[in-house]
């Protein structure tokens, strides 16, 4: 293991995070508020860390896939432990497990909260929270190397332990060029976002912070409310559609601009995306109706924004769900399990490993009717590897794993099956908003210590999906080799 190497990439993202903390002291400051100094003794602790851990000498120039996949598991580990210094730093929390379930929470883009009064918070910090999102919505070790291509050292074996989905393509050859690729139509579509919300009314700050909550596919929100009480229909329609494009795999925007139409026309995964998308909004919508609590357009407009909110593990709301019917309520439920696109800033699952399981059970059932024949399963035209496939198998098991016992141990605290579930349930999935004691307009904050802390890790292992952390746990990964 070159521990010489993760050490100093580690450093150089603690210093890019130093260089972050920079943007939440202006806000403090230009609002004159005490939480400044929060931030700049954060910003100056997260510096000299970054720069003790670059003086580590490294045996070799290049990392291999063992060491990407510890620099990704220790890089967010320590962004969020670093991240939670300015909460710690002021009175805004009682304990550091609280900081650093809200840091761990924005970084991840889960988007839980322990705050019950979000509204008291000083601005900087409420643009901090927010502001992770954004930062961890395409990857912060991605971000760091657009931001510098130097750290970039065996940054493929990075890029491919931290980037969503199954598989992890450049779109160019040069991966910080891709990096950048990636980043430009993120600020882009985030750029749009926020335009649009302050056309439609909403005060600039509050845009800013709830266009990097949904191009992130986050949830902190700045408001203690609901967003259907603090905002006005036109902004719901912008967030939704803005929510919707998050989902998408940035890759094919990138394939717009290239004008190949083709390649975005034959992409099965965005179909299957818009497919579920659209039946469950319709479903709802039409739920909605028919129980009478909302006319047609609201109705749709509801539906829409909720199913796009959750299925993209953004976790805004604009009503509390949990006064619906039941069958939209159970509709909605079922798409805390969904996710978005592979290569999107969504969470969950991905919409592309449905597609591969799906295809999978057809194949199995075509098998039982002609054993002799072969029947690949295939994706935009191509066939899916036998190990992708077998890979695709492992992730889904390993998830209703981790939430079947996860949910175990949090009902060990008293709390009742409904919440527990939904806790560990948007923790693992990073979506951030449930059912029960942790639906919308409902905090974290009356968990245990203990529990919180079993979240951070659910989050981190969600978002870094499964086999990055759990790989640095099998006896192999330390042996030489």
């Amino acid at each position: 293991m070159n521990f010489g190497m993760v050490a100093r990439i580690l450093g150089n993202l603690l210093l890019v995070e130093a260089l972050l903390l920079a943007a939440p002291l202006l806000v403090s400051m230009a609002y004159g508020e005490t939480a400044a100094v929060a931030f700049a003794w954060s910003l100056v602790i997260t510096a000299a860390a970054g720069f003790a851990l670059k003086l580590a000498k490294p045996r070799l120039d290049t990392i291999r896939a063992r060491e990407g996949l510890l620099i990704v598991t220790l890089g967010w580990a320590a962004a969020a432990v670093f991240g939670a210094l300015p909460f710690a730093l002021t009175d805004c929390v009682p304990t550091f497990a609280d900081a650093l379930f809200e840091s761990a929470s924005g970084l991840t883009t889960t988007g839980a909260t322990i705050f019950n009064d979000v509204e008291s918070l000083p601005r900087g910090m409420l643009f901090w929270r927010s502001f992770t999102h954004w930062l961890g919505g395409m990857g912060i070790l991605v971000f760091a190397l657009a931001l510098f291509p130097a750290i970039g050292v065996g940054g493929m074996q990075i890029y491919k332990a931290e980037t969503p989905g199954p598989t992890a393509d450049k779109l160019v050859p040069r991966l910080a060029n891709t990096a950048k690729l990636l980043y430009t139509v993120y600020l882009g579509i985030t750029a749009a976002a926020v335009l649009a919300l302050f056309a439609a009314g909403v005060p600039f700050f509050d845009a800013v912070l709830l266009g990097f909550g949904a191009v992130g596919t986050g949830g902190f929100t700045p408001y203690n409310a609901v967003l259907g009480e603090a905002t006005g229909v036109a902004a719901q329609w912008i967030l939704a559609i803005a929510m919707v494009m998050a989902g998408v795999s940035f890759s094919l925007y990138y394939e717009l601009w290239r004008r190949r139409w083709q390649t975005v026309r034959a992409n099965t995964e965005l179909w299957a995306y818009l497919g579920i998308l659209l039946v469950s909004t319709s479903l709802i919508a039409l739920n909605l109706t028919r129980s009478a609590q909302y006319g047609p357009l609201d109705g749709a407009r509801h539906a829409l924004f909720q199913v796009s909110s959750i299925m993209t593990t953004t976790g805004y709301a604009t009503v509390d769900f949990r006064s619906w019917p039941e069958f939209s309520q159970a509709l909605l439920f079922l798409m805390l399990f969904v996710g978005g696109s592979a290569g999107s800033t969504a969470g969950g699952v991905k919409v592309i490993r449905w597609v591969v399981a799906a295809k999978s059970v057809v194949r199995e059932a075509r098998r039982i009717l002609h054993s002799q024949a072969h029947v690949p399963v295939t994706v935009n035209g191509r066939v899916v590897p036998p190990e992708t496939v077998a890979a695709i198998s492992s992730f889904i098991f390993l998830y209703l794993f981790l939430l079947g016992t996860g949910t175990l141990i949090v009902t060990l605290t008293g709390t009742d099956l409904v919440t527990s579930l939904s806790a560990v349930a948007c923790t693992l999935g990073n979506v951030g908003v449930g059912f029960g004691l942790v639906g919308p307009a409902h905090s974290f904050a009356f968990f245990g210590g203990a529990a919180k802390m079993l979240f951070v890790v659910l989050m981190i292992v969600g978002r870094l999906e499964l086999f990055t952390i759990l790989a640095i746990f099998t006896p192999g990964f330390w042996q030489k080799h």
